[in-house]
């Protein structure tokens, strides 16, 4: 048996089910693995690693490729959409994500966090060839995004601090917020204007704006962003305003009944 934080055993904790688990991970995480392969990744022999791949390629997880490697099938992607459909805002936020994509020709994202990190949950792509490349699913750092700046500026004050107090503040580009006083800064100007800048922060040439959307309780359970290349977005100085109106809009559409202005 295993302990959990508080020191009690785990009794209903399955080793095999976990790595097997683990493997189908590895498996997503690395796009195709040998058997072996998955098994020094995993610490456990060839054989215990075969089993688990094969029941994996039953179950229709994985598949062979011609190279005799084993890759992900899209089964893992059904899963997580049939997940992503049960949220109500995706269906209310599509038509206005369109709106923004078709008004600015960029990028238009819709996030949650989760367990601390930002999930990209819905996208519109931009029509441009040069555009943000984060495909639904994606998980990132709040600290480096403008969505996961927009929402947890809004936290309460004890639920913010025990989350910075778990973050470890990751230096993903030069422009990233590694110190906490100036993070703890940028989130208090983030409430005085209502939105969030990513400048080169999350990747080098990659600009984003981000306003937090607020569910029936006034948490800041989501939000909404366009993201395009530094050089472009940063011209568009009616991004934030818009952008803060049509997060308002889904949130009273979640019966939000407060608001935020510029």
């Amino acid at each position: 048996m295993t302990n959990d934080a508080d020191g009690q055993k785990k009794y209903y904790r399955i080793s095999s089910l976990e790595k097997g688990l683990k493997i189908l991970e590895s498996i997503v995480e690395h796009g195709e693995l040998t058997v072996t392969q998955a098994a020094n990744l995993l610490e456990i022999n060839r054989a215990s690693s075969h089993r688990f791949i094969a029941t994996l390629r039953d179950l229709g997880y994985v598949r062979r490729t011609d190279r005799g490697n084993y890759e992900p099938t899209f089964k893992m992607l059904e899963l997580g959409m049939v997940q992503a459909d049960k949220f109500e805002i995706r269906r209310l936020a599509k038509p206005v994500m369109r709106d923004l994509a078709a008004e600015f020709d960029e990028t238009v994202n819709l996030g949650l966090l989760d367990h601390g990190d930002v999930v990209y949950l819905d996208k519109v792509e931009s029509r441009e060839l040069l555009r943000m490349d984060s495909g639904v699913g994606t998980h990132c750092p709040p600290h480096a995004t403008a969505l996961g700046k927009a929402m947890i500026a809004y936290w309460p004050a004890a639920e913010l601090t025990g989350l910075l107090d778990s973050l470890e503040l990751k230096a993903l580009t030069p422009r990233t917020i590694v110190n906490r006083g100036q993070l703890e800064n940028e989130l208090a100007k983030i409430r005085r204007q209502g939105y969030a800048v990513d400048d080169e922060e999350l990747s080098l040439h990659l600009y984003c704006v981000a306003a937090p959307i607020f569910d029936l309780n006034g948490f800041p359970s989501y939000a909404l962003s366009v993201s395009g290349p530094a050089s472009r977005l940063k011209t568009m100085k009616d991004v934030p305003a818009k952008l803060v109106k049509a997060a308002s809009q889904l949130s009273k559409q979640l019966s939000f009944r407060g608001g935020l202005r510029l």
